[in-house]
């Protein structure tokens, strides 16, 4: 278990304070990472040209109906660093509070220019990871790379951040459990977390996953199933005649 202060990247926002309103537009951006508060949909930072990264938070209000062709954007307070490549959570316990975790902090050397830098000493630093959180307050982040050493590493370690307590534990898989980055993770009402799609491998070895096979992390057990899909072509008795 490992304690607050020594969290990879951890930024809160509640959704009490809005400090400026627009109806301004956010530029093109990629890499950036949403929550849904309430009935307004954040975004948060992103890549918004080849050398700078946005420290921006923007919102779409979904409280009622607007024309799909020209959204009415509004931006929030900034955060303190630029921020790409990292994943969200919405807290269930107070349905207001954002986590932001992993990916990249960007520090700004110029107007134009920044630099990029990772914080953690609770697990190895990473990217292109998606987490998902219960309705316990537990949020779950497999996985993921780490471009932030001489050798560039893919995990298939499971990491946990207890927000009731803001305590980390680390679950070390089997060599079974494949290494995933650029995947899909969805968590369904029985606490089971469905894994698809994305990459798997080494950096110098890196294959897509195929779509049809499915792994499956139980969070009332802590264990780890796959499934595979397969293709049913159903035969119509009018074929038969």
């Amino acid at each position: 278990m490992k304690s607050l202060y020594s969290i990879l990247f951890l930024v809160i926002f509640s959704s009490v304070y809005y400090f400026v309103i627009c109806q301004d537009v956010p530029s093109p951006r990629s890499k950036h990472t949403s929550a849904l508060v309430g009935t307004r949909l954040y975004f948060f930072g992103g890549d918004n040209s080849p050398t700078f990264t946005s420290h921006e938070v923007w919102y779409l209000d979904l409280s009622s109906s607007f024309n799909i062709s020209a959204p009415p954007w509004h931006s929030d307070v900034v955060m303190p660093v630029g921020y790409s490549f990292g994943t969200s959570c919405l807290s269930p316990i107070d349905n207001s509070t954002v986590f932001l975790i992993g990916g990249r902090t960007w520090i700004a050397t110029s107007a134009t220019t920044d630099y990029y830098s990772y914080t953690s000493s609770v697990f190895a630093t990473r990217n292109e990871i998606q987490a998902v959180i219960d309705n316990n307050g537990k949020i779950f982040i497999f996985g993921g790379f780490n471009y932030n050493s001489s050798i560039i590493l893919a995990y298939n370690d499971m990491n946990i951040l207890d927000i009731t307590n803001m305590t980390w534990s680390t679950l070390i898989q089997s060599q079974s459990v494949l290494t995933y980055i650029d995947y899909t993770a969805t968590l369904l009402p029985n606490g089971l977390i469905v894994y698809i799609g994305g990459r798997s491998g080494s950096i110098s070895n890196v294959s897509l996953i195929d779509m049809a096979q499915i792994q499956i992390f139980d969070t009332k057990s802590y264990t780890w199933s796959a499934k595979v899909m397969y293709t049913i072509n159903i035969i119509s008795d009018n074929n038969f005649t």
